[in-house]
C-alpha cells in the first residue's frame, strides 16, 4: 500500500471481522486514520444522516421542529441510554462536555459539602468546572498518580470524607488510555456519603459501559469520539431518583416542562434529566450522531471491544519489538484503544506522520495513536515504521 507522499507500508493488510465496515469511512481512500480518541472518522451513514437534515430544512423550514425533527431528540435520547444500560427518562442531552458539567455542578449544594476531588489525570475541563468556584467556597482536591498511567482507587477514596460533595473523575484516562474502575470508585464516593460523575468521553463506544453495574450518579460521553457523531452533541446521565430532585442553578428553555407555554414568572422544570438541558440544540449534530450510532450498534460494542483490544495489543507488541516504550496499563484488560508513545518533540513525530499520510496526535511528551474498528494492522504498522524513520525520510 503506497500513502500519500508516496510511503510504501511494505506489509499486507491483517483482515478481522469488522474489516468489511473500513470501506465506509472515505477517509481511509488516501489517508490511515489513528486518532479516533481525537475526532472519529466521518462514515457514511454520518454523513447521509446529515444530508436527512439539510433536506428537511431545505423543504420544510421550521415546520420540521414538530414533528420530524421533535422526534429525533426523543430517539437520541433513547439510543444513548441503551448504549450505556440507562433509560432515556435519564438522558440529558447538551452541546459540550463542559456545558454537561456546569448544569451537574450548578445542581449541587456545597454548604455543608465544599470538596470535589478529581484526579490529575482527567482531562483538565473537569477540574477547571470546581476550580471557577472557588470564590464560592468550593474546594477542589486532586488525586495524583504515581506513575502518570493510573491513579489508586485506594488513593481517591482517602481523599474523600463527609465534607465531600462529589468525585469527578474518567472511565479512561486521556493521558493513558487506562481503563479505571468506575464502580470501586463510586463505591469510594457512596461509602462517605458523596456522589459520583464520570467523565466516560474515552470509554463509551469502544469499552462496555454499564451505569448501573457501576451504580455511578452521573456519566457523560459524546459523539466526538468514540461514538462517531462529530462534535456539537454529548449527553448527560442522571440518575433517576437525582433527576427527579437536583435542580441546576442554570437553566434554558428546553430544561422546562411546558416550554412552549413561553411563560416567564415561572420555572417549572422536567420530571427527568431533561431538567439538565438548557437551549436548542443542534440538529446537525443530533443527526450525525444518529447515523454513528448506527455503527456501534450494529457492531455492539463488546465485539468493539474485542477486536480493537486485539488491534491495540498487537500495536503495543510491534511497538516494545520496535524499541518504543508504549505508556499504558500494566494489565492488557485495564487498557484502552489509547496508546502513548514516549517522543522528545511529539508535534514534529505527528508532522512527520501527516507527511506520509497518517494521521494521528501529540500530547505533552507522546505520540498518540488509537486504532478502532475500521482499522487494520497495516495502519499502525506503517505508522510505527515511519516514527521510527528521522525526519525527513
Amino acid at each position: 500500500m503506497t500513502l500519500a507522499g508516496g510511503f510504501q507500508t511494505g506489509h499486507q493488510a491483517v483482515a478481522h471481522r469488522l474489516v468489511r465496515y473500513r470501506s465506509e469511512f472515505p477517509i481511509f481512500r488516501d489517508r490511515v486514520y489513528l486518532n479516533t480518541c481525537s475526532l472519529g472518522a466521518l462514515g457514511e451513514r454520518a454523513r447521509r444522516k446529515g444530508a436527512e437534515f439539510l433536506d428537511a430544512w431545505d423543504a420544510r423550514g421550521a415546520a420540521a421542529w414538530y414533528d420530524v425533527w421533535w422526534a429525533a431528540l426523543a430517539e437520541l435520547r433513547g439510543r444513548y441510554a441503551h448504549v450505556i444500560g440507562a433509560t432515556a427518562e435519564e438522558i440529558a442531552l447538551a452541546p459540550s462536555i463542559s456545558v454537561a458539567l456546569s448544569a451537574v455542578a450548578e445542581a449541587l449544594d456545597y454548604t455543608r459539602r465544599p470538596k470535589v476531588v478529581v484526579t490529575s489525570l482527567d482531562f483538565p475541563t473537569v477540574a477547571y468546572q470546581w476550580l471557577a468556584k472557588r470564590a464560592r467556597g468550593v474546594e477542589l482536591v486532586v488525586v495524583e498518580s504515581p506513575d502518570q498511567v493510573s491513579v489508586p482507587v485506594e488513593a481517591i477514596a482517602r481523599a474523600v470524607d463527609e465534607r465531600t460533595a462529589l468525585v469527578a473523575t474518567s472511565h479512561v484516562y486521556f493521558t493513558s488510555g487506562a481503563i479505571q474502575d468506575i464502580r470501586a470508585v463510586a463505591h469510594a464516593a457512596h461509602a462517605q456519603g458523596a456522589l459520583c460523575l464520570i467523565d466516560a468521553y474515552q470509554s463509551v463506544g469502544q469499552v462496555p459501559c454499564d451505569v448501573r453495574a457501576a451504580d455511578v450518579d452521573f456519566l457523560t460521553a459524546g459523539g466526538l469520539k468514540w461514538l462517531l457523531g462529530g462534535p456539537g452533541i454529548v449527553f448527560l446521565y442522571v440518575r433517576d431518583e437525582l433527576a427527579r430532585r437536583l435542580e441546576p442553578g442554570i437553566a434554558g428553555w428546553f430544561g422546562h416542562k411546558r416550554q412552549f407555554a413561553f411563560e416567564p414568572r415561572s420555572l417549572e422544570r422536567h420530571d427527568d434529566a431533561r431538567r439538565f438541558e438548557l437551549g436548542t440544540p443542534s440538529l446537525a449534530a443530533i443527526y450525525t450522531q444518529l447515523g454513528g450510532l448506527d455503527y456501534i450498534e450494529e457492531i455492539g460494542v463488546p465485539v468493539i471491544r474485542d477486536v480493537t483490544a486485539a488491534l491495540t495489543e498487537d500495536l503495543i507488541a510491534r511497538a516494545r519489538a520496535a524499541g518504543f516504550r508504549p505508556k499504558v496499563a500494566a494489565r492488557a484488560e485495564d487498557r484502552s484503544a489509547i496508546v502513548m508513545l514516549p517522543a522528545d518533540d511529539p508535534a514534529d513525530r505527528v508532522r512527520h506522520l501527516a507527511v506520509a499520510g497518517i494521521i494521528a496526535d501529540a500530547r505533552p511528551g507522546h505520540v498518540r495513536l488509537s486504532p478502532f474498528f475500521y482499522n487494520v494492522q497495516d495502519d499502525y504498522v506503517a505508522a510505527l515504521e515511519r516514527l521510527a524513520a528521522p525526519s525527513g525520510h
